[in-house]
């Protein structure tokens, strides 16, 4: 493990990841909402990017306009800020994020190949290549990224998840360093159709060569509580609020929450 996967994997878990931060009270993946997450006592914020027209990396989970169907790489950054996204909020730009809160960890979902070379321009232009973990669904998106922002943590693509479970179901288990080199973590739904994907022998597995299980997206106390109790590493959740309680009543109990 690099410095920089250190960094971004302090401190020890379970960590909590707000999904887009907390959007309870703000639009998804807005400085406010990144800032109502933090303001809870967040330190790993969850988000998405494309690239804009002029070749910035905005942030956004998807490619087009909420209102209206435009696609978010035919406008300009500047063109994209002036759209209300509601309570004063508009889309932000990553660099701003980064340099609006820099004691935050960011995740950072690569949506787009355009999006690779604005991402990691953004990342070093504030020197944020420790507290951020990069990934994708594209495996080659991803190992992109990862050359122009050398040393950070990633988690699996799609393409690593697969070969991971195939791995772990044929009992190849001496395969499994090989097919996830240089990632810290895996990040996956617990279940994907009627395949189940975070098991007791997939956790086991991933600890065994040091890389954590993050499930998303888990919204329910109750079920926060048994993945948990299963020894998950992480949590990608649109409710960093009930999940802090959670996790901090765990920490007082030593076993888990007895009160919520």
């Amino acid at each position: 493990m690099t410095a920089d996967q250190a960094s971004f994997l302090a401190p020890a878990g379970p960590r909590i990841l707000a999904h887009r931060g907390l959007s309870t009270a703000a639009p998804e993946n807005t400085l406010l909402a990144f800032l109502h997450a933090l303001a809870n006592g967040a330190t790993h914020l969850e988000t998405d990017v494309h690239a804009t027209s002029d070749g910035v990396a905005v942030i956004s989970h998807d490619p087009t306009l909420a209102a209206g169907g435009a696609a978010v790489n035919r406008l300009t950054m500047a063109q994209l800020a002036r759209i209300d996204l509601g309570q004063g909020q508009t889309y932000c730009s990553l660099a701003e994020a980064l340099d609006a809160f820099p004691e935050a960890r960011f995740n950072i979902d690569v949506k787009s190949a355009d999006a690779v070379v604005p991402t990691a321009r953004a990342i070093r232009a504030v020197g944020a290549g420790r507290r951020v973990l990069l990934t994708s669904f594209s495996e080659t998106r991803r190992r992109r990224v990862l050359r122009a922002v050398p040393g950070a943590a990633t988690s699996a693509s799609a393409q690593g998840i697969a070969l991971m479970l195939a791995a772990v179901a044929l009992r190849q288990h001496w395969a499994l360093p090989r097919i996830l080199r240089g990632v810290s973590a895996i990040q996956v739904p617990e279940r994907a159709g009627r395949l189940r994907v975070v098991t007791p022998a997939v956790i086991t597995r991933m600890h065994r060569i040091g890389v954590e299980v993050h499930v998303w997206t888990v919204n329910e106390p109750a079920r926060m509580r048994r993945l948990l109790g299963l020894g998950v590493d992480g949590l990608v959740t649109d409710r960093y609020d009930l999940a802090a309680r959670v996790v901090g009543s765990r920490g007082r109990d030593g076993a888990h929450d007895a009160g919520f």
